[in-house]
């Protein structure tokens, strides 16, 4: 990777300032996707006519060397103390004679971007805006191929745990059982915080588990996914506690599935943003859950778990191939429960099979 990276920092070098400039990014995924694992805040100082330098504060028994210290690379510096890796590179960046450096000012808070013009007088920062976040939005295939793992250890683990006994345990076990399955499958860890959500509490979209016990006649809605190299997923599923479920939970689960399965056939290059969410939303609308589902049909995933774009009512822009999303409906009905069904898809054309579905654990209402 380290080829991939050094040309998606020669990308953003071309975007600096031809008057001397430079950038800094501060973002963490913005970073990493730089390059490549990096310290917890660190600061990327790329320069139009010079070399890239990482500032950071490594653990002391680690070395900073490892793989950035490969042949073109960035340059590694150890800060010491508290120092701010930002306001380090800004430093930097002026002794070495830019003229304009361009910072992620919506990755800065006030008072961070105060104390940076207050430590480095003479500092002239520009905006650097989103650019990098609009550049990861199309992911290569390396990604995409770190996306599928994620996705194969999302699926296996979760598979693991509908063939356990759920009954009498607790949304909170549950959810530790599931990350720890994560883990044991070769995940850096859980993409998200796991919800398991069990009874009135089914369907909720930001649901934390607690010590409601799985019981008989409820349903279950499980949302997890894996993180590997950096690299996020979501799966969502709802099951039935018990041999067969009720009238009504067939009824909204057949509502929901058809309001997912809308927003997927709805991928493709191309499309607009809220027509994906359109194609959901009218579903759910007809049956008279319209205002049940929640601002965004789904969103991109990669490095973080909501990356753009995000698909909503009043969304714009396009779909673009090889752009990985989620569609995750819901309905919850309060005092009831209700139900979730989320995937990982990666956005192709038609002459490519259409959509890729990554998560691919059955959609089918089975009776646990």
């Amino acid at each position: 990777m380290s080829e991939v990276h050094a040309a998606r920092r020669s990308w953003l070098r071309a975007r600096c300032s031809p008057r001397n400039g430079a950038a800094v990014v501060a973002g963490p995924a913005n970073v990493r996707y730089l390059v490549g694992p990096a310290p917890s805040g660190a600061a990327l100082l790329v320069r139009r006519s010079g070399g890239d330098v990482l500032l950071g504060h490594w653990d002391p028994a680690e070395s900073p060397g490892g793989p950035l210290g490969e042949l073109g690379g960035p340059r590694v510096v150890a800060l010491d103390g508290e120092a701010d890796p930002v306001e380090a590179a800004v430093a930097l960046a002026v002794e070495e004679g830019a003229g304009e450096i361009a910072v992620e000012e919506h990755q800065l808070t006030v008072a961070r971007h105060r104390a940076v013009l207050a430590g480095v007088p003479g500092a002239r920062l520009t905006d650097l805006g989103r650019a990098v976040e609009g550049r990861r939005v199309v992911k290569d295939e390396d990604e995409i191929a770190a996306l599928r793992a994620a996705a194969e250890i999302t699926d296996r683990a979760l598979g693991e745990l509908l063939e356990s006994i759920l009954v009498g345990r607790t949304e909170r076990h549950l959810a530790l059982e599931l990350e720890r399955r994560l883990v044991d499958h070769g995940a850096d860890g859980p993409a998200f915080p796991t919800s398991v959500a069990t009874g009135s509490h089914s369907g909720l979209a930001g649901h934390r588990p607690t010590d409601r016990r799985v019981e008989e006649g409820d349903f279950l809605t499980v949302r997890l996914g894996a993180r590997f190299r950096g690299y996020r997923c979501r799966i969502g599923r709802t099951f039935v506690i018990g041999t067969s479920p009720a009238d009504w939970q067939i009824e909204l689960y057949d509502v929901v599935f058809a309001a997912q399965r809308a927003a997927r056939e709805a991928l493709a290059p191309d499309v607009e943003y809220r027509a994906v969410d359109r194609a959901a939303r009218e579903v759910l609308t007809a049956a008279g859950h319209g205002k049940a589902l929640g601002p965004v049909t789904g969103h991109g995933v990669g490095l973080e778990m909501g990356e753009d774009p995000r698909m909503g009512p009043a969304a714009m822009g396009r779909l673009s191939a090889c752009v990985p999303v989620t569609v995750e409906p819901g309905v919850h009905l309060p005092g009831r429960g209700g139900v979730r069904i989320d995937d990982t898809l990666v956005v192709r054309p038609p002459a490519d099979g259409g959509p890729e579905l990554l998560t691919i654990t059955t959609k089918e209402l089975l009776a646990l």
